[in-house]
C-alpha cells in the first residue's frame, strides 16, 4: 500500500502522482533538504523544530500527514513557483538517476498541483 496524490473530484479522472511510503518519505527528504531543512529535526518527524519557525512555501506539502486529508487548490498555486524552481535548479545534474527520480516525481506532483489548481479543486492524500 503506499501514498496517492490526485484531484479530490471524483468524478474526474485527472492526473495523479503515487509513491510507496518510503519514496514519499525519500522525496521529501529531497524537497526540504532544497530548502535547507533537515526533516528529522522537525516536530513530526522526530525533531524539536516547530513548522512555524521555517520559511517555505513548501511548508504545507512537507509538514502533512502521508495518506489523509488535502491541500487546497489555492496552497497548491502557493507551491507551485518553488517547486518549478527546484526541478530547474537541479536540471544540470540530471545524469544522477536517484536525482532524476526525485525531478521526475516533481514534475508529475507540479502536473497534479497545476489540475488542481485550474479546476479550483483540493490535492487528496490518499
Amino acid at each position: 500500500m503506499g501514498i496517492m496524490l490526485c484531484p479530490a473530484d471524483d468524478d474526474v479522472v485527472g492526473p495523479d502522482i503515487s509513491w510507496s511510503h518510503c519514496g514519499f518519505s525519500l522525496f521529501r527528504q529531497w524537497l526540504a533538504q532544497a530548502e535547507g531543512l533537515v526533516l528529522r529535526e522537525m516536530v513530526g518527524f522526530g525533531g524539536n523544530r516547530p513548522w512555524n519557525s521555517v520559511t517555505t512555501t513548501l511548508a504545507p506539502l512537507l509538514d502533512h500527514p502521508d495518506d489523509e486529508g488535502d491541500l487546497s487548490a489555492a496552497q497548491c498555486a502557493a507551491m507551485l513557483p518553488r517547486l518549478e524552481a527546484i526541478i530547474s535548479e537541479r536540471v544540470h545534474t540530471a545524469h544522477d538517476p536517484v536525482l532524476q527520480r526525485r525531478t521526475d516525481d516533481a514534475g508529475q506532483l507540479i502536473d497534479v498541483m497545476k489540475y488542481c489548481v485550474e479546476k479550483g479543486i483540493p490535492l487528496d492524500f490518499c
